[in-house]
């Protein structure tokens, strides 16, 4: 057993946060008659009799100074929807309830208009816990005032539950995605065959591309499956913001938050513009990498899955758009080239991956050349399908 003092702040902190917690809001008057309000994870119930809760701030808390200066507190339960309230009283500032609807409790403590439920208390008594005080909570009054489902904390990320249902639901994009796919197919399966290789149709929805088709030839039992998801996070999803907006292409920037790649990401998407294809070489940690993409398109999508799918992207940016060397050899991860849809926007793309190893740099543009034929008669395709202006 390790003794105290030896176990790393943030290791503790890591396992703890598998642990789910509710959030809430203490709220009080402070001494000068003022609202002052706190969000915790770390509220709990002590005793049914006598009904006692409790709560854990730490000892440097600004807010708490102010909140002990009151014999009562509130615990307000945050609701699902709810998180830019929680930001708000979780931010720096003493101005937290501008803006913010409450009312009184019995005792005079703010509940917040939309919280699930409210719990007033009077002080009983205050404890020592480590860094932490533990704040002893004698039940005055409480009720359920919202009964909807509660903000979780979970992984440093925030959520809710996830309720059962029997119904999947029908994302318009996704559905559009599988249609045009079949445009592709006869053309993909040649080439999968003929290279002995993965090829496979992604579809855009939302921030992220779904497989949804695969031609796998390559014999690799890890191969890519139907359903599989990607975030377009910078460098992922250049073939689908060549054709965007300037709008479009700064909020696919945005997603990579605060990276000092962003110069590399636009000359990327100026080479992908320039070529009409991305391509990116294989990363040292493959089979890593497929574990990542598994736990992300997965039934039960974690906090921690959403962190290690975009540290994995971050960590292999330097892997996308290299330029070939026709005499050079090159190990490729993935071939993408857009199809454009008769509205000149890219919807789906094809992906040719798991190619042989150590290709030389002329077959590489060859396989290239091979799948953006592909593409094109794909295009091509869906043109045909789209009845024209006069005959609508």
């Amino acid at each position: 057993m390790q003794i105290h003092g030896t176990i790393d702040p943030a290791r503790f902190r890591q396992t703890l946060g598998h642990y789910p917690t509710g959030v809430a809001v203490i709220t009080a008057i402070d001494a000068d008659g003022q609202p002052v309000g706190m969000v915790v994870g770390s509220f709990t119930s002590v005793s049914l009799d006598p009904p006692i809760v409790a709560y854990l701030p730490t000892r440097e808390s600004r807010t708490y100074a102010r909140l002990r200066t009151s014999s009562h507190f509130c615990v307000n339960v945050l609701a699902a929807d709810q998180r830019e309230l929680c930001g708000r009283f979780a931010a720096r500032g003493d101005d937290k309830f501008a803006g913010v609807e409450w009312t009184p409790a019995p005792s005079g403590s703010p509940i917040l208009d939309g919280a699930v439920t409210w719990i007033d208390c009077e002080v009983a008594d205050e404890l020592e816990g480590g860094d932490h005080f533990i704040v002893m909570g004698r039940v005055q009054d409480l009720d359920v005032a919202r009964p909807t489902l509660p903000l979780l904390f979970f992984q440093g990320g925030y959520g809710r539950f996830s309720l059962p249902t029997s119904v999947a639901p029908a994302d318009p994009e996704l559905i559009r995605g599988v249609r045009m796919a079949e445009a592709a197919r006869g053309g993909l399966e040649a080439l999968a065959a003929g290279v002995g290789a993965d090829c496979g149709v992604l579809a855009r929805v939302g921030d992220e591309a779904v497989f949804v088709m695969t031609e796998n030839h390559s014999g690799d039992p890890d191969a890519v499956e139907i359903g599989q998801r990607i975030p377009l996070i910078p460098p992922l999803g250049t073939v689908f913001h060549s054709q965007a907006s300037d709008d479009e292409v700064q909020q696919w920037l945005g997603r990579a938050g605060r990276n000092d790649d962003t110069a590399a990401f636009v000359s990327n998407l100026e080479k992908v513009r320039d070529r009409g294809y991305s391509m990116s070489l294989m990363p040292e940690t493959e089979l890593a990498r497929v574990s990542v993409m598994n736990d992300y398109s997965g039934c039960d999508v974690l906090p921690e899955h959403d962190r290690r799918m975009k540290q994995m992207i971050s960590g292999t940016a330097s892997l996308y758009e290299p330029d070939i060397d026709p005499d050079g050899t090159y190990d490729l991860h993935s071939v993408v080239v857009p199809v454009p849809d008769p509205e000149g926007r890219t919807r789906i793309a094809l992906r040719l991956s798991r190619l042989p190893r150590a290709a030389s740099g002329d077959q590489v543009l060859r396989w290239i050349d091979d799948l953006r034929s592909v593409a094109a008669d794909t295009a091509e395709a869906l043109a045909a399908r789209t009845p024209s202006t006069k005959e609508k």
